[in-house]
């Protein structure tokens, strides 16, 4: 196990300097969104050009339940790790994961690694292209990790599901969040069968917790849009779990301790014409 300390966010600079580090393993979550918002795998992205020694994490494949309509369904536990192992994710690793679109699909990854019971991971801020800004080379050699064991110790309450969402609107307790823009939260459009937010929850848009390169705000702004009890139980949805891992991934950084991601998010619920939405601001 390395003595090197690695923070939960860690600049270009800091991943060229331990990127050769024995026990780090480097993996590009990048998905790309088509013009009909579908999400489709980011392996050819990656395969142009990836920071070197990266291996590619395909949330559109291995790391998802392919069994399951919705698009980014949760798998199993004891599936996310053998699919992480084979990435050469083990126990005594330590993993910085990253994209090319806005961290969110990195933030993914780094929840669903929290929810199985790792917490050695980090985000690339920026993501690629803060590697690249940085001036940093990129690689089209494939990764080259052997597989390792990743030994699942779910923590079932970093995810939340339908009913305890639905209970959430009637208690005062819970703190539902909506992480999707605020003309989506209104109801102005949809990607999904009907227009609207959770009733009671508030919006916080994931692209609010970014400057304009992309990276993470300073803590002290994102203090000021997540203000709320931080030893409350909070919820963060989106359309499938995905921005919703950004907030979970920021507020957690803030020290919020009871956060959960409602993975099937509005893919499910907006499917459901029992389950309520409401238009318009809070």
């Amino acid at each position: 196990m390395s003595s090197v300390t690695m923070k939960t966010l860690v600049t270009a600079e800091w991943l060229s300097e331990h990127l050769d580090d024995p026990d780090l393993v480097v993996l590009d979550c990048t998905v790309e969104i088509g013009p009909d918002y579908r999400s489709t795998s980011g392996r050819a992205s990656y395969e142009s050009g990836h920071i070197r020694t990266a291996g590619f994490a395909d949330l559109t494949g291995d790391l998802r339940d392919r069994s399951s309509s919705l698009e980014s369904a949760l798998p199993t536990p004891e599936a996310f790790c053998a699919a992480m192992g084979t990435l050469g994710v083990g126990d005594d690793s330590r993993v910085v994961l990253y994209d090319g679109n806005m961290s969110v699909w990195a933030a993914r990854v780094w929840w669903m690694l929290r929810w199985v019971g790792f917490d050695r991971a980090a985000l690339l801020d920026g993501g690629l292209v803060a590697w690249e800004l940085a001036g940093l080379a990129l690689s089209t050699e494939p990764a080259n990790h052997p597989t390792r064991t990743l030994t699942p110790r779910p923590r079932p309450g970093l995810v939340a599901y339908r009913d305890e969402v639905l209970a959430a609107i009637d208690d005062p307790a819970v703190h539902v969040i909506d992480t999707l823009p605020p003309e989506h939260y209104r109801g102005d459009w949809t990607l999904y069968p009907r227009p609207g937010h959770i009733p009671g929850a508030l919006n916080v848009s994931a692209l609010s917790l970014l400057d304009e390169q992309g990276r993470f705000r300073p803590d002290d702004e994102l203090a000021a849009l997540h203000a709320g009890d931080r030893s409350a139980r909070h919820i963060t949805y989106c359309g499938g779990g995905i921005a919703a891992s950004a907030n979970a991934f920021a507020m957690t950084r803030l020290g919020f301790t009871n956060v959960a991601v409602y993975m099937a998010s509005l893919e499910e619920w907006a499917a459901d014409p029992d389950l309520p939405l409401v238009t318009g601001d809070v």
